[in-house]
């Protein structure tokens, strides 16, 4: 059949018949799948702006830039988790797009930056300027190093940055801010008011009889939900760390008594030293100036004769470790009081030394401090074996080995919790002491029974294994089961809308022109003044929360608002101010700066989604994952 089908593929009807198959055959494959082969390639770009593309690498960088920012400004390690919960990868991409929207539409109206103009803001980059103050080639050398950018990268970047930078101040302009919002803004901020109130207590109230079975019946059955009890889990928890693994035995009393040495500051204060030094060109007149010394000339004698100014004659006041010169630090701890040193081959040359004070120490003896200093030495030793040992565990769980059978074999402890729920409290809401409890509740409330977890990294640098072990469903309490904490909650209720019920009457008895004296006389409470009130502060015994409701009423109007959790606040506004604001003032050209920029912010905003929704834009959460090494 083969050799019958080459025969025909010979002939003209042939070919053409085989150039028709062959083509429908190339046809199938395209409409079936084949594409898919070359779509399988991981994405290389994050987002996509029009014709603007960023890629993962672009990404990753500003990704990474922006964790450092945020560490250094919080002084802390932004972990991957932070960063998610932050939404600071959603943050870095919307930046970008912003940046390639820009870019897009300055190329589009064909604006373009000078050479002179680029080169003159790199010359003036504060942060490219050294010690004088002046542009430092090897400093911008290294800044560039340290953020993985080339030269020819950051130039590009930096006409990017100012064509936006140019773009933005066109689209905003010399806005105008109106005198009614920047007066509105300071009124705001500056108005003060004062007013006569009083309080009403639970007291004022009278006795609230206790609740029938119906009402208790009626309340709990409309708030249900808030007397449901949580899931729990029981949890065996396995730690290992730097401490567990650690064995201050193992620890030598050579390497203890080295570190006493290297940390007595720690321990008190050791002994200090004043120093002064004389230095020779050669060992020769070194020895010759000692014998000076030796026969009745004076140190201060021969570094006058030599020409030492005082400044150099005096090295200061150390402890032994604190010396630069180990050698010379030998010597000088070695003399009397007063006394002069021979010879010493120090670092820097031939010197003599003299001991012109000693300071005795005050430490705690070694055998004081023995313990701690092993446990010290073999936590840090700990540290490197702590992955073998993780490893080691991590093989033995793979054979379906028991938590506790593991931990009996290494010696480790297993925690067993009876019963938590996410939020880390017990069935009692007491806190149940979990190590990394964010971390190992999370992890656990999203596992199961006999599922086989993964080690987490605990805050102390060690691993945590987990088994979930039981599971408490989420359940509805009956009634019976929470009938004080109803009937507690039911009171809270009823003394609440009792006090809201008479602040409301008192308030309108005000509101009809009745003193308030006479009205909070009735109601068996003191009237009160308060001055200088400013928004959103709490002021005397009232709470920010009354204050601001002060401000929501005019003067001379009266009002009632709830103070904290037991009281109720019934008020009468006497009087409000506002001081006046110069125009050339500071603090008019502060507000009006700040509405200029919030403005302009908008105008921007609004500006760039405008041209997002023109270009299109694509965003690849497939790539920003990738690129920040998240999962797929």
């Amino acid at each position: 059949m083969l050799r019958g089908m080459r025969q025909i593929g010979q002939s003209l009807v042939g070919k053409i018949i085989g150039t028709i198959l062959f083509c429908l055959l190339i046809g199938s494959f395209a409409v079936w799948g084949i594409g898919d082969i070359f779509r399988a390639a991981p994405p290389s770009m994050v987002a996509r702006v029009g014709k603007t593309d960023i890629t993962r690498e672009e990404f990753r960088i500003a990704y990474n830039n922006e964790l450092q920012r945020l560490g250094r400004q919080f002084r802390t390690v932004i972990t991957p988790e932070q960063a998610r919960m932050f939404g600071i990868d959603q943050r870095v991409a919307n930046s970008l797009v912003t940046q390639a929207v820009m870019t897009e539409e300055a190329k589009k109206l064909g604006l373009s930056i000078s050479d002179q103009l680029v080169a003159r803001s790199i010359l003036e980059e504060p942060a490219f300027r050294g010690s004088d103050g002046q542009f430092n080639r090897a400093l911008f050398d290294q800044m560039l190093r340290n953020a993985g950018l080339s030269e020819a990268g950051f130039v590009q970047e930096q006409r990017s940055t100012i064509t936006r930078a140019q773009l933005a101040d066109a689209i905003v302009g010399d806005l105008n801010v109106p005198a009614a919002a920047r007066d509105a803004i300071h009124r705001y901020g500056s108005e003060r008011r004062a007013a006569s109130y009083f309080v009403l207590e639970p007291a004022q109230i009278g006795e609230i009889p206790a609740p029938t079975a119906e009402q208790l019946q009626t309340f709990y059955n409309e708030r249900k939900a808030s007397f449901r009890a949580p899931e729990y889990r029981a949890l065996s928890v396995l730690s290992l760390n730097a401490a567990s693994v650690a064995d201050p035995s193992k620890v030598s009393d050579a390497d203890a008594r080295q570190r006493y040495e290297q940390q007595k500051a720690n321990f008190g204060s050791p002994e200090k030293r004043t120093i002064q030094q004389i230095s020779f060109p050669s060992q020769e007149e070194a020895e010759a100036a000692f014998k000076r010394i030796k026969e009745g000339a004076t140190f201060d004698a021969v570094a006058q004769e030599r020409n030492v100014p005082a400044q150099d004659l005096e090295l200061g006041t150390f402890t032994k470790q604190q010396m630069l010169d180990p050698v010379v630090a030998e010597a000088a701890f070695a003399l009397q009081e007063g006394a002069t040193s021979g010879p010493v081959a120090g670092r820097f040359g031939p010197v003599l030394v003299r001991a012109t004070k000693v300071e005795s120490e005050a430490v705690r003896p070694f055998e004081e401090v023995a313990g701690q200093l092993r446990a010290e030495i073999a936590n840090e030793r700990a540290r490197s074996e702590l992955e073998a040992a993780h490893d080691t565990i991590e093989d033995l769980r793979a054979s379906a080995r028991p938590l506790a059978d593991i931990a009996k074999e290494k010696g480790l402890t297993v925690l067993q919790i009876p019963a938590v729920d996410s939020n880390g409290l017990d069935k009692d809401s007491k806190p149940v002491e979990i190590p990394s409890k964010d971390a190992l509740l999370k992890a656990a409330f999203a596992s199961d029974i006999g599922v086989d977890n993964e080690a987490l990294r605990a805050q102390d640098g060690g691993y945590l294994w987990f088994d979930v072990t039981d599971i408490e469903p989420s359940r509805e309490k009956s009634l019976d089961e929470v009938k004080d904490a109803v009937a507690s909650l039911w009171k809270q209720d009823e003394t609440a809308q009792r006090l809201s019920d008479k602040a409301r009457q008192l308030t309108e008895r005000l509101e009809k022109g009745e003193a308030i004296e006479a009205v909070a006389k009735d109601a068996g409470a003191t009237v009160k003044t308060a001055a200088d009130l400013a928004r959103n502060g709490a002021k005397d015994d009232l709470t920010a929360e009354v204050v601001n409701r002060i401000f929501a009423v005019p003067v001379s109007k009266a009002g009632n608002a709830a103070n904290g959790v037991s009281n109720r606040v019934v008020f009468k506004v006497t009087s409000a101010a506002v001081p006046p604001l110069a125009a050339d003032s500071q603090e008019a050209k502060t507000i009006t700066d700040q509405l200029r920029t919030a403005m302009s912010d908008d105008l921007i905003a609004q500006y760039v989604a405008q041209i997002r929704q023109d270009l299109g834009v694509t965003i690849n959460q497939t790539a920003m994952r990738q690129a920040i090494g998240g999962e797929l």
